[in-house]
């Protein structure tokens, strides 16, 4: 019997059908990106004060990169040895023979590391991503403050973040801060989108990048959580609200438990025989390195901190901890220069909200205010080893509340009356 191909063809109409709608799938999808690429485009024309501070933040980033060198030499090796090794990548180990890893999680050398692979191995590659999460870290913290107090707030937050010393010291080196100060702010951003709408999904997208905060540089990360857990707890509605936020709550917390173990859990899963020591501890656990050298040991004191045995103190370890550290001669010239700014606008806009469920500044303030008032503290007492560029977490925070604060007083009445020059005596 002759049945030729061209007959079962004809046979089957829908034959060609799969074809032509995946070309169809393929040209709508090709599309949307399009016009999403536009849309982005034309949102920021339409914004031209946030194109102009991305432009400072990327001048002051990028101008003469090259003069930093090799940066932190021991993170510059481990970014070579890692480069070069996916077992090394992984680890994160700092020599090429893979005996030791480094002090911290891996994220942020993944990042380089994948860079240098791309580029090649010279400082550049390493340091112009860390520049540009910073021009990042300003654009979200603009975004931050315009949802709820517009654009000349986002502005002038903007404007603070990308002018504050430190933030320009850390987006131009090698070490995590700079990515950790990116996903802190990311996830209270994430909270902001969350809160405008009681979304599940931008509250997990938080809990995401609380996670990948840990992933950066371990339990610092967890000081956005605090005020995360009471803006979305405050501003639910009624008994019954507050039980189901308080599961969506949970839910991000579960997806920040996830993404913030799965390294952790795979070096602790792994025989000690098939992976670099981790560095840091002296039982070779990498639950040692989480709680203990980057845990209670920055707090409570450790050897080499300015609270512990063989302290050098000084400017090195940013100063005596206590109530007025943040302004003493080694931080407040890199961060504290607008702590009373910030601390008499979240007051201002304390007074204005009066915690009220209904009023979007709450849980805005609560968010954002949490985390300053957290990460404020506790640098505060921090006895163990602690650098001045660590108050770097603490810069968009203060930012944030300083471009709120600026909205709120440009708005005029009694209340700006009083605070304008309060707010101006306190800077």
């Amino acid at each position: 019997m002759s049945y030729s191909w061209e007959t079962q063809s004809a046979a089957s109409p829908t034959a060609g059908a799969a074809p032509v709608e995946h070309t169809r799938q393929r040209r709508r999808s090709r599309i949307g990106i399009e016009w999403g690429v536009r849309a982005r485009a034309r949102a920021l024309a339409a914004r031209p004060e946030l194109v102009g501070v991305m432009a400072l933040a990327a001048a002051l980033n990028l101008w003469a990169l090259s003069r930093n060198g090799w940066a932190n030499e021991y993170y510059a090796a481990a970014v070579r040895s890692m480069s070069s090794s996916w077992h090394d990548f992984l680890f994160a180990s700092l020599d090429k023979g893979g005996v030791m890893t480094v002090d911290k999680p891996p994220l942020a050398l993944w990042v380089q590391a994948l860079s240098v692979r791309v580029f090649g191995f010279h400082s550049l590659s390493m340091l112009v991503p860390q520049a540009l999460m910073g021009v990042a870290s300003v654009a979200l913290v603009y975004d931050l403050v315009r949802r709820r107090f517009g654009r000349a707030g986002g502005f002038v937050a903007g404007l603070a973040l990308a002018l504050t010393p430190i933030t320009v010291a850390v987006s131009r080196h090698n070490n995590p801060d700079a990515l950790l100060v990116l996903l802190c702010v990311a996830a209270l951003w994430c909270t902001v989108r969350a809160l405008e709408h009681r979304s599940t999904r931008w509250l997990v997208a938080a809990g995401v990048c609380v996670g990948l905060a840990f992933e950066t540089k371990m339990l610092v990360a967890l000081v956005v959580v605090p005020g995360i857990a009471a803006a979305w707890l405050w501003t639910a509605p009624a008994v019954r609200g507050r039980v189901h936020a308080l599961g969506q709550l949970l839910i991000g917390g579960a997806a920040m438990l996830v993404v913030g173990g799965a390294w952790p859990l795979l070096v602790e899963l792994t025989p000690a025989s098939e992976r670099p020591w981790i560095s840091g501890t002296s039982d070779n656990r990498i639950l040692s390195l989480i709680f203990e050298y980057n845990g209670v040991g920055r707090v409570d004191g450790q050897t080499g901190g300015p609270g512990g045995a063989g302290a050098g103190g000084g400017t090195m370890f940013g100063g005596t901890p206590g109530p007025l550290r943040l302004l003493n001669q080694a931080l407040g010239g890199q961060a504290g220069w607008l702590l009373g700014f910030a601390l008499v606008a979240g007051l201002s806009i304390l007074l204005a909200s009066r915690l009220r469920r209904s009023d979007a500044r709450s849980g805005w303030l609560l968010a954002v205010g949490g985390a300053f008032v957290t990460t404020a503290v506790l640098f505060s007492a921090a006895s163990g080893i602690f650098h001045p560029y660590y108050v770097s977490l603490l810069a968009p925070f203060v930012a944030a509340l300083v471009g709120a604060g600026a909205a709120q007083l440009l708005r005029g009445g009694r209340s700006a009356r009083i605070l304008a020059p309060l707010a101006v005596a306190a800077g």
